[in-house]
């Protein structure tokens, strides 16, 4: 579904791409891990044409996303869902209008039709339609607005979700409650869903499949057994947090 060929891409004199080459398996969480500013961040933009590559090429369902037209571009992005990491609500409206956004931008339904769809996404990530739809942003805990900025990805029901730090800024039992959400929502809806993370213990919980970015480049793939018994030191480093050898943590 989702296929990176020999990406590069840099910022000014910054190389922080230099080939990457993935391919993501269909209906599974990819976790991608990497050190802060390595680059995961500027992957996802890749995928939904937020960024351009300097090099490589980007597919979705075979559909070259780089150098695309608007019109192909705006196809693509009704596919995706992308969970930003404060949840990008917006401050002026409220939940229910944050939520209903996306539908009334790209769709033509009914008021009647679109507060059905709002309330069924409210309630599919355990928020209260008749507590929340009136409320602000900024009156929501930072895991109810991490869960509403879900419930706004999933209203054009995507076939993938990308996750920018879902946890972050988190306590662990409302980590816990996202995590589980995560794997809800990929049983259930059989999404394609990447998961950017830092967090080791709810990322292990979270993924399927787990791609290490090091250095501009994927030094390893695999599942979650092989993650934790590589003798990568790249990798042993990054999940144990040792203090000695190769990487340099923000």
């Amino acid at each position: 579904m989702i296929r990176l060929e020999g990406l590069h891409k840099g910022f000014g004199s910054r190389q922080i791409l230099k080939g990457v080459d993935l391919e993501i398996p269909v209906g599974q969480t990819t976790v991608v891990f990497g050190v802060s500013g390595g680059g995961k961040s500027t992957i996802i933009k890749h995928i939904v044409g937020l960024l351009q590559p300097d090099k490589g090429n980007i597919y979705v369902d075979d559909v070259r996303v780089n150098g695309a037209d608007e019109a192909t571009l705006l196809a693509v992005r009704k596919k995706v869902g992308f969970l930003f990491q404060n949840g990008a609500l917006f401050d002026s409206m409220n939940i229910r209008d944050n939520v209903a956004f996306p539908i009334v931008e790209h769709q033509n339904l009914s008021e009647e039709e679109i507060e059905k769809i709002v309330d069924e996404k409210l309630n599919m990530v355990g928020l209260r339609p008749d507590d929340v739809k009136k409320l602000y942003p900024d009156e929501l805990s930072g895991g109810m607005r991490k869960r509403a900025g879900l419930a706004r990805t999933l209203a054009l029901e995507p076939d993938i979700i990308l996750y920018d730090e879902p946890t972050s800024g988190l306590d662990p039992v409302t980590s816990d409650k996202i995590t589980q959400m995560i794997r809800m929502l990929q049983r259930d809806l059989g999404v394609t869903s990447i998961l950017i993370s830092h967090d080791i213990k709810e990322s292990f919980k979270a993924g399927d499949f787990f791609v290490m970015l090091y250095d501009g480049k994927i030094i390893e793939t695999g599942d979650k057994e092989h993650f934790q018994t590589t003798d990568n030191p790249v990798i042993q480093q990054f999940i144990h947090a040792r203090a000695e050898g190769p990487i340099q943590f923000d």
